[in-house]
């Protein structure tokens, strides 16, 4: 079935990719789609809050049942295919911030979060949560993130038609998850990389899990770890982030 074939269209809950979870231990179809007015309880990347304002933004967890490895593309296929729909939609080309964040103007627009479930070695199914800022002003958004976020609205200074944008979403997911399906991880991989927020050869810093590194910038590799040379050594990370871009 394909992505947004199936959709459940909800008022509230604490967490889309919570629901999606529970409704894929129950067997739901590959492609179903749990769309949220609101999330009380949203999330993003290590445990951190995502605020998700009442009607503001999309807040969405599709139900992925993937049978190749290498599940760590998905959020990278995953911003392709949103960065590609905002343009369908309203001509800008956001920028891609690995792992896991669209921007525009080094402001955060949007957020992907994937969380898999495994039998054994396997992956099970894969919960592919997206956070995207539509309608928001800026008085919308908490003060402690006001001057960091962004939305469509603010970018185009108009209302968005919002079904008319989940049908290219639909549309951009497939396309991307279907090269996906077909170990084209290599077009993947290069298409993030030339639509990365993070120019080759940039020196930065990442928040890791031995601490902040600095290092630079050299690519994506074919599973989507991000590859820093350091003191003349290459290295790929996968559970990191992007703290600093080193401007000139």
């Amino acid at each position: 079935m394909e992505i947004g074939a199936k959709i459940h269209w909800i008022k509230s809950c604490p967490s889309t990719n919570d629901l999606a979870r529970e409704m894929a231990h129950e067997g739901a179809e590959e492609g179903t789609v749990v769309i949220a007015d609101e999330q009380t309880k949203g999330r993003g990347m290590k445990g951190r809050s995502w605020y998700s304002a009442k009607k503001k933004g999309f807040y969405i967890s599709c139900i992925l049942r993937p049978e190749k490895a290498n599940i760590s593309l998905i959020p990278l296929l995953a911003g392709l295919a949103l960065r590609e729909a905002i343009f369908e939609m309203i001509g800008v080309r956001v920028k891609l911030k690995w792992p896991n964040d669209l921007v525009w103007e080094k402001k955060k627009l949007g957020g992907i979060l994937c969380e898999t479930g495994f039998l054994g070695s396997k992956a099970n199914y894969s919960i592919l949560g997206i956070g995207l800022n539509i309608s928001h002003r800026s008085e919308d958004f908490p003060g402690d993130i006001r001057a960091s976020a962004t939305s469509l609205r603010l970018i185009t200074k108009k209302d968005i038609e919002k079904r008319e944008f989940l049908g290219k979403l639909w549309q951009a997911l497939n396309h991307w998850y279907g090269l996906f399906c077909r170990g084209e991880r290599g077009l993947i991989v290069s298409s993030f990389q030339e639509n990365s927020s993070a120019p080759l050869g940039k020196e930065l810093t990442l928040v890791t899990q031995e601490g902040e590194i600095s290092g630079v910038y050299r690519g994506i590799n074919r599973d989507g770890g991000l590859i820093v040379e350091i003191h003349g050594e290459r290295r790929s990370f996968f559970s990191a982030e992007i703290k600093e871009i080193k401007e000139e």
